[in-house]
């Protein structure tokens, strides 16, 4: 497996992540426990954003990786 490869399957992963935290924040009765599932969602975001940045620099320095 490609470092590529391991970058965006580690992407997709986190993307999950960040759905089910998001959900969890959303069902969860007690206002403690959902403002924690929040700050964990805004985590997981800021680790996104900067994970994809990465995809666009590896797919820009190494083309063969582009999609796939």
């Amino acid at each position: 497996m490609t470092v590529g490869s391991k970058v965006k399957q580690t992407l997709a992963t986190l993307k999950g992540s960040e759905a089910t935290l998001r959900l969890y924040s959303l069902q969860e009765r007690d206002k403690e426990a959902r403002d924690i599932y929040a700050q964990a969602f805004e985590e997981i975001s800021k680790i996104k954003i900067d994970l994809e940045k990465r995809v666009g620099t590896i797919e820009f320095e190494e083309p063969q990786y582009k999609g796939n």
